[in-house]
């Protein structure tokens, strides 16, 4: 039992640590490239990452809500916003419509095997992530009306 507590501590001690560090998994953009979160934060030293699928009604009431304020959070911050869809292989064709339907003024990434979703641990979406010079300085689980205002005080604390 000892042995096994250990293990769960130092399991977790180790999550903990590395949350910092970007994952690694391959992301693609809906030309169909390849690219990762390293990649992106190397172009851009501030960036706010959004997990999300066209499945979740909070995923895109969230982004919704940030793409009506993200010119102002541009101008004033120049943060950059990477949506990266975790619809899988079943749902991923309702991405490009659905985007284009809601003209959002962000970048929109896949994860269709999931690969990021696990290395970042993301039990449910929305998952929304700060990135600045190459590490995670913020995570935030859910979304609740207003809570873009919660993400745009913390972007501004980063920038």
């Amino acid at each position: 039992m000892k042995q096994l507590i250990y293990l769960l501590l130092l399991t977790l001690s180790f999550n903990l640590s590395a949350q910092d560090n970007l994952p690694t998994a391959e992301i693609k953009t809906l030309d169909g490239d390849t690219t990762t979160l390293e990649k992106i934060s190397q172009d851009n030293d501030l960036i706010i990452v959004s997990l999300w699928a066209t499945w979740c009604v909070p995923c895109k009431n969230e982004l919704d809500a940030i793409n009506e304020v993200y010119v102002d959070w541009q101008d004033e911050t120049d943060v950059k916003l990477y949506a990266i869809s975790v619809d899988d292989s079943r749902t991923v064709s309702r991405v490009k419509p659905l985007v284009n339907g809601k003209a959002w003024d962000f970048n929109i990434l896949l994860d269709t095997n999931n690969d990021l979703k696990r290395e970042l641990g993301a039990a449910t979406v929305p998952l929304t992530l700060i990135i600045k010079n190459g590490k995670i300085v913020y995570r935030h689980s859910g979304y609740t009306p207003g809570a873009e205002d919660e993400l745009f005080e913390e972007i501004k604390k980063h920038s």
